[in-house]
């Protein structure tokens, strides 16, 4: 299994850690820590050296309740860091996004991956990432992220949510997007309760064709805090108990704020797999 993203192709056989990088003011789990750009660009560095296969650079919360981002101050936010990044680093940088603008700013900046929870969606999206060569994560997502905590229902969780992937990953196909440069996300925490979330990561080999990478982000979410108890700053066990959880049901990309945990965690869970299946 491989992913194309631009001119890097990702051999998702292998140890895959995407690390998180909110440059936001007021994300749930580290908002403002790393708003500055210099403080931004040296945990992006940090997280490459603690083994992050990709970097995904963030410039709006999508937590419940979260404020909406003007277009230039995301720019603003988020181009310097990918332009500082992509000089630096020689993994692919993912532009965390919704906007079409965003979008076509970052990958003019060298972003080569696009991961939005709105699945492209938005008005020009779709049409912005085929004129590219990036790569794009399709998340799933019931609602909008203001309020999309409410009240989810779902007939089959699963099966609508694999459905509904399923139906973003034609469109693409549709669009000119090759079936190689995209990948899913279930969308841990986005318009789903805790037993949505569990039946999800129960079904992960499930929610796509063999050959589309699945991504799990369960890092430090409500997930873990309403399993453990424990507020966001204290949920590295469950987050990274999760991430090797994901990896066993099969998991390809594992999104993580804390990278050098999470990597060892996956490397166990792949080696373990791998003996599963008679690699070894």
């Amino acid at each position: 299994m491989k992913l194309i993203c631009r001119d890097t192709v990702l051999d998702l056989g292998e140890l895959c850690v995407m690390g998180v990088l909110n440059v936001t003011p007021d994300s749930f789990s580290d908002g403002g820590r790393y708003a500055g750009v210099a403080a931004a660009v040296a945990r992006g560095v940090a997280m490459v050296e603690e083994g992050a296969a990709i970097i995904d650079v963030g410039g709006e919360s999508t937590r419940p309740g979260a404020a909406a981002v003007e277009v230039r101050e995301e720019l603003s936010r988020v181009i310097p860091v990918i332009e500082q990044l992509v000089a630096r680093l020689a993994i692919p940088i993912s532009i965390d996004t919704s906007k079409p603008v965003v979008m076509a700013a970052a990958i003019a900046a060298g972003a080569s991956l696009v991961n939005d929870v709105r699945a492209l969606r938005e008005p020009a999206a779709l049409e912005t990432v085929a004129g590219t060569d990036a790569a794009v994560c399709l998340m799933h997502m019931q609602g909008e992220p203001r309020t999309m905590q409410t009240a989810p229902t779902y007939a089959d969780v699963v099966a609508d949510v694999r459905r509904f992937l399923a139906q973003r990953i034609d469109a693409c196909l549709a669009a000119g997007i090759a079936r190689e440069r995209l990948c899913v996300d279930p969308g841990i925490g986005f318009g789903k309760l805790p037993e949505h979330n569990l039946a999800l990561l129960a079904a992960v080999d499930r929610l796509a064709d063999p050959d589309i990478p699945v991504l799990v982000g369960v890092s430090r979410k409500s997930l873990v805090g309403m399993i453990t108890g424990r507020p966001a700053g204290e949920r590295l066990a469950g987050s990274v108990a999760f991430a090797a959880l994901a990896i066993m049901q099969g998991a390809a990309i594992i999104r993580a704020h804390d990278v050098a945990e999470t990597v060892d965690a996956v490397k166990v869970a792949s080696a373990l797999r791998r003996a599963m299946a008679g690699g070894e």
